[in-house]
C-alpha cells in the first residue's frame, strides 16, 4: 500500500514539471524516495515533515539561461 502523500508529491511534480529524482534529492537527499514510496516504502513521521516542509517552501527558479560569466567579464580576450 502506497503513502497517501505520494498523491500530493504527485501533484507538486506536475505542477512544476519536476522529475521524481529531483523532488527526492531536494527534499530528503534521496533520489529515489517517489519510487520507493510508490512501493510501499515506509514513511519516517520526521521524512514526512521534510518533504511537506520543502513543498509548502519551494520557491522555483527564474525562467531563462542565467550566463556562468561575471558582468564585469571582458569578452574581447587575446
Amino acid at each position: 500500500m502506497t503513502h497517501p502523500i505520494v498523491h500530493e508529491i504527485d501533484s507538486f511534480l506536475k505542477a512544476h514539471k519536476m522529475a521524481e529524482s529531483y523532488f527526492g534529492r531536494r527534499a530528503t537527499n534521496d533520489w529515489k524516495l517517489v519510487a520507493q514510496l510508490r512501493a510501499g516504502r515506509r514513511l519516517w513521521p520526521a521524512t514526512e515533515a521534510r518533504i511537506r516542509a520543502f513543498m509548502e517552501n519551494y520557491q522555483p527558479a527564474p525562467r531563462g539561461r542565467a550566463s556562468h560569466r561575471s558582468t564585469t567579464e571582458s569578452s574581447g580576450r587575446v
